[in-house]
């Protein structure tokens, strides 16, 4: 079934954290829909290039009729997006049927890049607004680690580092990468400074092993990380720096 009126799905939490007569709009909102009042609900979220946005809706609609259990609701919202909101419980598979699907609706356009984010279980409406943010994050996710291809990332997924930072904004991680680290980011001078600092984060701070690596003399591996330090600022002693430093190499 489709979501009769897009716009209050952004609008839900404020909606339900309003004054009870909003909560009635909402609870009728939601059963006009065909959803549960109580929840608890998953989001999604999908879309692909902007001129082909009715290949996403389609297919997240085609999803979803395929998928175990209660139907859910699905729509555009205001910027194009498409998006459903299905009936979950807490322990079942986050991505429904899409992780099956989504590679058989791409292939019918192989072309046309196909991304979906999944929101966790949350227990009310007034948890929303929350899982409509979630699915975004982990829509971004999605889009950045298969930009031309298709992809399903549920936001239970996102459990390193890596796949944290992947939904972050790329102008944003772009920003981060160049100030954590600074001229090695920004002048190509410096590749084998960058080299050795991945094979030094990656070694666990072992100058050894990273020496063994590279096939340097130990004293070669002392010299340039001494060089990273003073141009990056940081001390490759202490963790925080270090996660700093890998944090701003996972975001190139």
């Amino acid at each position: 079934m489709h979501v009769h009126d897009l716009l209050q799905l952004d609008s839900f939490g404020a909606l339900a954290a309003a004054h009870p007569a909003d909560g009635a709009a909402l609870d009728a909102a939601l059963r006009a829909w065909r959803l549960p009042v109580s929840g608890p609900y998953r989001v999604v979220v999908a879309t692909t290039v902007d001129e082909e946005s009715d290949r996403a809706a389609n297919a997240l609609a085609e999803a979803l009729r395929h998928s175990p259990g209660e139907p859910g609701a699905t729509g555009r919202l205001p910027n194009g997006e498409a998006v459903a909101i299905v009936p979950a419980e807490p322990d079942t598979e986050p991505r429904l049927s899409l992780a099956e699907l989504w590679p058989a609706l791409y292939a019918r356009r192989p072309q046309i890049p196909l991304h979906a984010g999944v929101s966790g279980p949350v227990r009310s409406p007034e948890r929303l607004n929350s899982a409509l943010g979630q699915a975004r994050y982990a829509l971004a996710a999605a889009r950045a680690q298969a930009p031309e291809k298709a992809r399903v990332t549920a936001v239970e997924e996102l459990s390193t580092l890596g796949a944290l930072l992947a939904g972050v904004p790329e102008e944003v991680r772009t920003a981060f990468r160049s100030r954590v680290l600074g001229p090695l980011a920004r002048d190509g001078s410096h590749r084998m400074l960058l080299e050795t600092l991945e094979v030094f984060l990656a070694h666990h701070g072992s100058w050894a092993r990273t020496a063994a690596a590279l096939q340097l003399h130990v004293n070669s591996v002392h010299y340039r990380i001494q060089r990273i330090e003073v141009l990056t600022g940081r001390d490759l002693s202490r963790l925080e720096h270090k996660l700093d430093l890998q944090a701003a190499l996972l975001c190139r």
